[in-house]
């Protein structure tokens, strides 16, 4: 008996035209535990800290080394397609995060902790750009809105219901339930790849390795850019400036080496296609003007979304000192309405151009974050709703962005040029959100010295929540220039 055909064509025959929905469900599964697992840990900051005794500092690396790990990873997502179809480069990531998942639930020490979010952010960096691929792919365009709409509600309930449960967790069972969660998802997601995830690569083709190598030397250098940037923000957070200079000085000639790297390889491969590997980043995307806004805005929305997931707990319960059960009871009504919000604006977006929903979005994910200067602590009257209502808002406005931005930036690039437009929005996106971690905890730590505070129990407690409240008007501001970049989309689209 000869074993089935797990071909895309295969698949599309075998399953009719619902086949595109059930593959848009396959890779949702993974790409849920993959974004819950790089949230979630911000609910068991305080008790890791507490658990191996760091620093704010220290204990933030939890986060940024999951946030470094997933944003390299991202552009070498085009070439692990190629080179080995749709179902090896998933369940291998799936595989990846979920020994990162036992692994760090068992560790005993805290760097075993680090590379146990090193192999989940990997794992997660491969996996975030392969959605958006199958939506501009397999869908058509008056569809793809709606795709989106499923897929970001889909993915947004991990996050949503994630920190509840996760605070839940973490006051019965300690930081190590946290790492467990993605145990099932990761199960569950192995299994439906098995069923419906093709074994071909983008557009149908066989997985081949004659496409060319991997770019090593420019993943080197995205890596030692990356890694000399985020440990240089940490260096200048501890008061090291030398160190901080060094380390972002090298950051920045690693990113000029790989610039003129892409060019050069660019160059290369339009005069002898088969010279070799491709460029790891196609620089010739950024010609196009909606991609490059689009990516504009990928960066600082990245920052502002990531380094505020990190803030918001950190906030709640060093800030208010709420308990984690009770911060995750606060966000998940905003992490419901966030699910609503990505189903109908999914649908908007077959119909309203993306400029405008995504400056939509960008004003009132702004304004949460000013409106959070308004609270004065869980005891001042009206405080707990004003929360949840600024919380709630900045989460509809989350909901305009994250289906539409995608499709806005990537419409109009070949279809060819898909998965390459993917890997290097999501890379920017990341990017934007790694650094954003460590902005956050920078801007915290200056701001809690310049107000004489710390976040230890105890003390000053208008004076900590001042420090808090001048970080989230760091972040309304960056969500303002943001929207300038949105804004200039419109050309884009108002000239196609």
């Amino acid at each position: 008996m000869n074993p089935p055909d797990h071909t895309l064509q295969a698949l599309k025959a075998r399953y009719g035209e619902s086949y595109r929905w059930l593959l848009l469900l396959s890779v949702m599964v993974g790409t849920m535990a993959s974004i819950m697992s790089s949230t979630i840990i911000n609910v068991a900051i305080p008790d890791l800290s507490q658990h191996f005794g760091l620093g704010q500092e220290r204990a933030q690396w939890a986060t940024s080394s999951f946030m470094a790990a997933m944003t390299v990873s991202m552009l070498t997502t085009p070439w692990l397609l190629a080179r080995y179809g749709y179902r090896r480069t998933y369940s291998g990531c799936m595989w990846l995060l979920l020994v990162g998942g036992v692994g760090g639930g068992f560790s005993g020490d805290y760097g075993l902790v680090l590379l146990a979010r090193v192999l989940e952010g990997l794992a997660a960096g491969v996996t975030q750009p392969i959605p958006a691929i199958i939506i501009l792919r397999a869908f058509e365009p008056h569809e793809q809105g709606r795709a989106s709409g499923f897929f970001g509600m889909g993915v947004v309930l991990a996050p949503a219901i994630g920190p509840s449960i996760g605070g839940l967790l973490v006051d019965a069972f300690g930081w190590r339930s946290i790492f467990f969660m993605v145990v099932p998802f990761c199960l569950v997601s192995l299994w439906l790849a098995r069923r419906y995830v093709p074994v071909t690569a983008p557009g149908g083709a066989a997985a081949s390795a004659e496409g060319g190598g991997l770019d090593w030397r420019g993943l080197l250098l995205a890596t030692a850019g990356t890694l000399c940037l985020l440990n240089g923000l940490v260096q200048s957070q501890t008061g090291s400036t030398l160190w901080a200079t060094l380390l972002l000085g090298a950051a920045g000639l690693s990113a000029a080496g790989f610039v003129w790297l892409q060019r050069h390889m660019l160059t290369r491969a339009h005069s002898r296609p088969q010279a070799g590997a491709q460029p790891l980043m196609n620089l010739s995307l950024f010609a196009d003007r909606r991609f490059a806004m689009g990516s504009l805005v990928a960066i600082i929305y990245g920052t502002a979304l990531f380094g505020s997931t990190y803030l918001l707990p950190v906030y709640l319960q060093m800030g208010l000192g709420l308990s984690p059960s009770f911060v995750g009871a606060i966000l998940l009504p905003a992490g419901l309405l966030l699910a609503v919000t990505i189903a109908v604006v999914g649908r908007l977006a077959d119909r309203q151009p993306a400029y405008r929903l995504v400056s939509v979005g960008l004003v009132l994910l702004a304004a949460s974050f000013a409106l959070m200067l308004t609270l004065r602590g869980p005891g001042a009257p009206w405080a707990v709703p004003m929360l949840i209502a600024w919380t709630v808002l900045g989460r509809i406005g989350l909901g305009f962005i994250l289906p539409s931005l995608n499709l806005g930036a990537m419409r109009s690039l070949p279809r060819h040029h898909i998965p390459q437009g993917a890997s290097v929005i999501n890379f920017l996106r990341m990017l934007g959100g790694a650094a954003g971690v460590s902005v956050c905890g920078i801007v915290l730590e200056w701001r809690l010295l310049a107000h004489g505070a710390n976040l230890l129990p105890g003390g000053d407690a208008s004076a900590k929540l001042a420090a808090f409240d001048d970080t989230f008007l760091m972040l309304a501001v960056l969500c303002a220039l943001a929207l300038v970049a949105a804004w200039r989309m419109r050309d884009a689209d108002e000239g196609s």
